[in-house]
């Protein structure tokens, strides 16, 4: 990459697929990102910039490289493929850039030193933990085949509650339908894979609303 198209990069700020790191010294925090990017759409890390938007290049880019490629190889599971280059900014410092694809092998999680894994996806300009529902739709995604179902008074309830509310989570599926959590939890899943439901991940719960297209039929 030239530098030239570093600073038009930099210049449009952090988003969806874009993250700026200062330096690699917290590289189990950085991984968070890496396995984010590769859960969702894909992106690019540019290692020695800051939020600010300054790009302040590495002094070592070598030591920063060495240490982030350790903590994607330790802690991502199941491995994730990804480019690596540098851009000279100065005749001393060097920005480390990070090229995450879209993964065929998702989810991915981070993995700590005690063994607990957590996936992250990424929205917006931010990496956040996926919900037991967003693992489920990214396992049962991997494959594109059809889903079908049955339509039953489960799913006439919430095509009900949706026409009343726009929006639903797990938990007001279940509590309006009488239904366990589970259950619940399982048909929202069926019904994102099956393009009826789009699912909106946020901070702490999802939100699943009707998909656009199944609109458009």
């Amino acid at each position: 990459m030239e530098l030239r198209l570093l600073k038009e990069l930099v210049k449009r700020g952090e988003g969806e697929h874009v993250e700026f790191k200062l330096k690699s010294s917290h590289p189990e925090k950085i991984v968070r990102e890496v396995v984010a990017f590769a859960n969702s759409g894909g992106g690019k890390l540019f290692v020695g910039v800051g939020d600010d938007k300054t790009i302040k290049g590495l002094k070592d880019a070598d030591e920063d490289e060495f240490t982030l490629s350790r903590a994607i190889d330790k802690y991502i599971f199941p491995k994730i493929s990804y480019k690596k280059e540098r851009v000279a900014v100065t005749t001393d410092r060097e920005v480390l850039i990070l090229t995450i694809p879209r993964s065929v092998d998702k989810p991915h999680y981070v993995v700590d030193d005690s063994g607990a894994k957590q996936a992250y996806i990424r929205v917006e300009d931010k990496s956040l933990q996926a919900s037991r529902e967003m693992k489920e739709i990214m396992r049962r995604g991997r494959g594109e085949r059809d889903i079908r179902f049955q339509y039953g008074d489960k799913e006439q309830k919430l095509m009900k509650l949706l026409d009343e509310k726009q929006s639903v989570t797990v938990d007001l599926f279940a509590t309006v339908a009488g239904i366990p959590r589970k259950i619940a939890s399982n048909t929202l899943v069926v019904m994102v894979l099956a393009r009826i439901l789009d699912v909106h991940p946020q901070e702490m719960i999802d939100k699943f609303t009707m998909s656009m297209t199944y609109q458009s039929h």
